[in-house]
């Protein structure tokens, strides 16, 4: 019997494990599989620690994720083809869910699938390496809890740890003597902290957008987002606004490219992420910058070099579970031989034919339709359910063109399931309003007068 080692038991591994449950349940023989998960339990950076830094364990901290944060797109274009939300919660629930609501949902998934004795919590791969005479791997790892160290070996090894967790940190001058608080994106944890302070947020992107947002609803004075190449336009309420790039700091002012200046109190570097595998050979370790489609992977999965090593979720997304679970029923069906890969010529032009049609992307709308085409891909190779990625692409723009028209309100909308057709009921609290992220309240059933 073949063995393949999952590194990270996150929505990308569970996806995998999903898939590989599924051809089982329908009578397929499939491969030991080993899923490595550092954390105590499953769910990946939907787990939410108030740790930074390093764990109790004396390990860099994986996890990303903060207190308040909401989905900032729809549920319904994130929902698993084959488990709507509707089928977990027992009833229609709003389209923006907090973090333990989705935590919830997937933890759900793979509870019900029974694939938890695959995992083995609290296990942090150290080393991956593949001799040049042998097609197998050998998977070093330490168990947190004992602190003792093993190794195996494996026919495959599927990389889905995410590329969260390791931030991006550009310096400026004067920083270093900055008297406020400085932190990246990464170590953020409770909006409140900044509640009555100048906060100064360097960054274009979603974090640097919903860090900011949440700022402003949980208090802060002002928020000053700083952008390196273009503003993010958005119709920003009083007390937010946008400047070109950070050019040093003075004390407590913080002086920009177009001359101008600011007081502010903290500082967060929503500067993005860095593709960081340390237990992967130099060899076999996707680098680079997050975009749409990493050169060096097949199908954005085969690391083209040696196809047994495969990396789930490894690009930038629109697309989350639902794309995580494409690829994860495409890498299952080549393990399992039911996909023949081509050979290296077929497998470089292929790889050549996506990077040159993102590098033809121009705007959001764009990127979602060339995500939509990559999932649809992969889809229609495997016997994943029935998913309308057409709509979902619909439902993409047009939560793009809400957030366009109020930043502090897109939240509040409601979109039907693709799966289903049952538009989400509106939530019982206004997203601005609504400070109790916990799944007791959001689940709650407003009372009646």
């Amino acid at each position: 019997m073949s063995r393949v080692a999952i590194i990270g038991a996150g929505p990308s591994g569970l996806a995998v494990l999903r898939a590989f449950e599924s051809a089982r349940q329908q009578g397929a023989d499939i491969p030991e599989l080993v899923c490595y998960e550092r954390q105590a339990d499953w769910g990946g950076l939907w787990n939410y620690t108030w740790r930074t830094g390093l764990d109790q364990h004396g390990e860099p901290v994986h996890g990303s994720m903060y207190r308040y944060l909401w989905s900032n797109g729809p549920k319904e274009c994130l929902e698993f083809a084959d488990y709507s939300f509707e089928a977990h919660f027992g009833r229609p629930i709003p389209s923006y869910p907090p973090r333990a609501v989705l935590q919830h949902y997937i933890a759900g998934r793979v509870e019900r699938a029974g694939v938890r004795c695959h995992v083995r919590f609290n296990t942090m791969v150290k080393r991956v390496t593949c001799s040049a005479d042998s097609p197998r791997f050998t998977v070093s790892v330490r168990d947190l809890l004992t602190d003792a160290h093993s190794t195996e070996e494996f026919d495959y090894v599927i990389n889905a740890s995410g590329h969260f967790s390791t931030p991006n940190v550009p310096d400026f001058p004067g920083l270093e003597l900055f008297p406020g608080r400085v932190l990246h994106a990464h170590d953020f944890r409770d909006a409140c902290e900044f509640a009555g302070k100048d906060l100064l947020v360097i960054g274009a992107s979603y974090s640097a957008e919903d860090i900011g947002i949440q700022c402003h609803k949980y208090g802060a004075k002002s928020v000053t987002f700083s952008y390196r190449t273009r503003p993010m336009g958005f119709a920003w309420p009083d007390g937010c606004t946008e400047r070109p790039l950070l050019t040093k700091v003075v004390g407590r002012t913080a002086h920009f490219r177009d001359g101008s200046t600011r007081e502010v109190d903290a500082i967060v570097l929503c500067t993005g992420y860095l593709h960081h595998y340390p237990w992967l050979p130099d060899d076999l370790r996707l680098g680079g910058r997050n975009r749409l489609y990493p050169p060096g992977l097949y199908k954005g999965i085969f690391w083209d070099a040696l196809p047994g090593l495969m990396y789930i979720g490894a690009q930038d997304q629109y697309y989350t579970f639902n794309m995580f679970d494409a690829q994860a029923w495409y890498a299952r069906d080549v393990v399992l031989g039911r996909i023949a890969l081509p050979d290296a010529a077929v497998r470089q032009a292929d790889i050549a034919k996506w990077v040159s049609r993102e590098e033809a992307v121009t705007d959001a709308f764009d990127a979602i339709d060339y995500q939509t085409g990559y999932v649809r891909e992969l889809l229609d190779a495997t016997d994943y359910p029935p998913l309308d990625v057409d709509h979902v692409a619909q439902l993409f723009k047009e939560w793009e063109h809400h957030k366009m028209e109020n930043i502090l309100t897109y939240r509040d909308r409601s979109y039907p399931s693709v799966l289903t057709g049952t538009r989400a009921p509106p939530h019982h609290t206004v997203w601005m309003q609504a400070l109790d992220d916990s799944l007791d309240a959001f689940l709650a059933t407003p009372a009646t007068s």
